[in-house]
């Protein structure tokens, strides 16, 4: 579909934001080969990073319900199957909306349409915290609606958060 490269775009900036060093940090000269680009050549299977492994994420259940939280503004909701249900203080109740999950090599990701605009939220595995409570999620959100884009958490049943349940 068309929302696949969107996807593939959020994914792949993503990956590479943790990728980058200083500017002028990882020159090499004239013969000799950048470490950046030994490491392209060889990726590295020892420790954290990039590694070998090419299978899809894994760590989340296409049958587990996600749920996504996140401030400054307030929104949230969760996905169960195909469905994504975005909301917020003005629409508490929130929208559902269709979504297609791809599963990357570090988390997923679910793409769909709000209200005409693109609708693409990745979440990767990594403590987050919604500066709000004393919680602690198991996930990261990226979402993307339309052009704005926005930060927050996710946890599921198996993989809860940790701290207050009312916070």
């Amino acid at each position: 579909m068309t929302r696949l490269p969107h996807t593939l775009a959020l994914f792949l900036a993503l990956a590479l934001a943790g990728c980058q060093g200083e500017p002028g940090t990882d020159r090499a000269a004239p013969g000799e080969v950048a470490a950046s680009e030994e490491a392209v050549a060889a990726p590295s299977t020892s420790g954290p990073g990039d590694t070998d492994d090419r299978q899809p994420y894994a760590g989340i259940g296409e049958h587990e319900v996600l749920r996504f939280t996140g401030t400054e503004p307030f929104w949230g909701g969760q996905v169960a199957g195909g469905t994504l249900t975005y909301s917020t203080p003005e629409n508490i109740d929130g929208t559902e909306i269709p979504v297609e999950r791809f599963a990357g090599r570090n988390g997923l990701s679910f793409s769909g349409t709000l209200d005409g605009a693109p609708f693409v939220m990745a979440v990767t595995p990594g403590e987050c915290s919604d500066g709000m409570s004393d919680r602690t999620y198991p996930f990261t959100v990226t979402l993307e609606v339309g052009a704005e884009q926005r930060q927050g958490c996710a946890w599921t049943d198996a993989q809860s958060f940790t701290g207050s349940e009312h916070p």
